[in-house]
This record gives C-alpha cells, sequence and structure tokens, in this order.
C-alpha cells in the first residue's frame, strides 16, 4: 500500500475510533470502534489482505504489476516489427480500443472502461529493433502507467520469447484493483490470452477464437 493511501486509511480508521469513544449508543461505540481499530492495523502493517487474497502484485510505489510471456517460433526482427506498430497495438491487446500515432514517439491511447473509455498520451522511452520497446504514460494521465516488451532467443532454437511486463497506478489505489478484481477484471489472465491470441497469430496465420492451452513460460521478477 502506497504511503499516500495509507495515511488516508489511518487517518479515517483513527477518526472511527474517536466517533466510536463519543458515541452513547453502545451498539455503534463498538461498531465504529472495530471497524477504526481494523483500518489503523490496515494502515500500520501497509498491506491490503483483500489485496493479497486476490494475488493483486504491487510494488512499493503502489503501481498494480501485470507480467507474462510466451514462446513464437517466429524470428524477433518480424515479431518486434508487429508490435512496433502501434496503430494496431489494439489488434494484440483486447483492452484497447485504439492507439494513435501522434509523431515519432508520441501516441494517444485509448482504453475500455466500465464507464466507457478512458485516453492518455504517451512515450516510446526505449525502442531497440528486435530486442525491446519501452513506453511510458506523458504527466497528467488519467491512468498512470509504463510497460516493456522483451525479444528473446528462446531455448534449442525454437523461435523467440516475448516477454511483456505492464505496470499501471488504480486512479483508486489498492482499493480500486480490489474493486476491478471482484468486479471480473483480470488483468493476468488478460495478458495471457492476448499473448497467446498473438502466438496463433503469427504461427497460424490467424488468431482462432477458440482457446488454446497455455504455452510457454511466465516471466519472472516482477519488475515493470
Amino acid at each position: 500500500m502506497p504511503p499516500l493511501e495509507r495515511s488516508v486509511v489511518g487517518s479515517v480508521g483513527v477518526a472511527l475510533i474517536g466517533a466510536g469513544l463519543r458515541s452513547a449508543r453502545p451498539l455503534q461505540k463498538i461498531v465504529l470502534g472495530g471497524v477504526g481499530a481494523g483500518l489503523t492495523a490496515l494502515a500500520a502493517s501497509g498491506r491490503n489482505p483483500l489485496a493479497t487474497a486476490l494475488k493483486i502484485r504491487q510494488n512499493a510505489q503502489g503501481e498494480v504489476l501485470v507480467s507474462d510471456a510466451v514462446t513464437v517460433g517466429k524470428p524477433a526482427a518480424e515479431l518486434y516489427a508487429r508490435w512496433r506498430d502501434l496503430a494496431r497495438l489494439p489488434d494484440l491487446m483486447t483492452h484497447l480500443q485504439a492507439v494513435e500515432v501522434l509523431d515519432g514517439r508520441r501516441s494517444r491511447w485509448t482504453v475500455k472502461a466500465p464507464a466507457g473509455t478512458v485516453s492518455w498520451e504517451a512515450e516510446l522511452t526505449a525502442d531497440e529493433p528486435g530486442q525491446r520497446l519501452a513506453w511510458q504514460s506523458l504527466p497528467g494521465a488519467a491512468v498512470e502507467n509504463h510497460g516493456e516488451v522483451l525479444f528473446r532467443p528462446a531455448p534449442g532454437d525454437r523461435g523467440t520469447e516475448v516477454v511483456v511486463r505492464l505496470a499501471y497506478r488504480p486512479p483508486a489505489g489498492t482499493a480500486g484493483a480490489v474493486v476491478a478484481r471482484l468486479a471480473g477484471e483480470e488483468p493476468a489472465q488478460q495478458l495471457r490470452d492476448d499473448l497467446m491470441r498473438f502466438k496463433r497469430e503469427q504461427e497460424l496465420g490467424f488468431a482462432p477464437t477458440t482457446q488454446g492451452q497455455s504455452s510457454g513460460r511466465a516471466a519472472t521478477g516482477g519488475q515493470a
């Protein structure tokens, strides 16, 4: 849980404890005091038990981390070129509605959201042909985020290992990530499905609608 969120949760907890102590109603005193004590303990530990139970990975800055990898039987240069075509990224990542290329480094991203769409501008921070692409949202973005795609030789001359690492800051912090997960959003599974569809598209020439079994190996480390 990031420092600001811990501070807010702790303040609310202390306020509820105070309200409970001032209450003349025994039941209200117990309820407010109990909830306040729970929030205060949560702020002190810095851990959200729901986030832990739902396996939401976060770094010290409060960013949600999502990563995965897949092995594709194609040359790295060819796969890099497909990802470098930013305007076609929505074909690879289903949560994207559109990417408008503004210039050689900047683009406007629009993603699907429960209440419609959300847009922001991003810029490339690394562009290494056949090896790595990285980007980050520009200041003022509705959803702060950054990510990278790595292209590595697969063991046994089996093609290329494509590693995707994403990090984003939910508008409502950890609580927002928990609510989104409870509402059915599953970023890790979504990324896995996107990568498997990309693999089928590249190896078969099209992306069948039926889901195949998992392939490749998950990325390690949790860095974004």
